[in-house]
């Protein structure tokens, strides 16, 4: 199995900015998609940024310019930079894993438990 553990939420005022972790362990496959997705109150869940093993990276149009998504494959961890950070961009940021299992190869697809971001004055 795989494990996602975040880290880097909080309270920033708005132009502000914040920085999100994500450390995976487990039986981490070598191809693999991370990202982030938030779920504001009220919201669905939606996509913020994603990466694959190989660095390309795909975002949200709401967070393009102000938002970088890296990885360190080495650390199997996952971050998202957050600048200019606005009130609409207050959720409960999840990090997601999608690969395979290496023991049979079946999809496998994981779950952070969730950091809150908070944009306020």
């Amino acid at each position: 199995q795989v494990q996602l553990v975040e880290s880097g939420g909080g309270l920033v005022q708005p132009g502000g900015s914040l920085r999100l972790s994500c450390a995976a362990s487990g039986s981490i496959f070598s191809a693999n998609v991370m990202g982030w997705y938030r779920q504001a109150p009220g919201k669905q869940r939606e996509l913020v940024a994603t990466i694959t093993s190989g660095g390309i990276t795909n975002y949200a149009d709401s967070v393009k310019g102000r938002f970088t998504i890296s990885r360190d494959n080495a650390k199997n961890t996952v971050y998202l930079q957050m600048n200019i950070l606005k009130s609409e961009d207050t959720a409960v940021y999840y990090c997601n894993y999608k690969g395979r299992r290496p023991i049979d190869l079946k999809y496998l697809e994981v779950w952070g438990q969730g950091t809150l971001v908070t944009v306020s004055s």
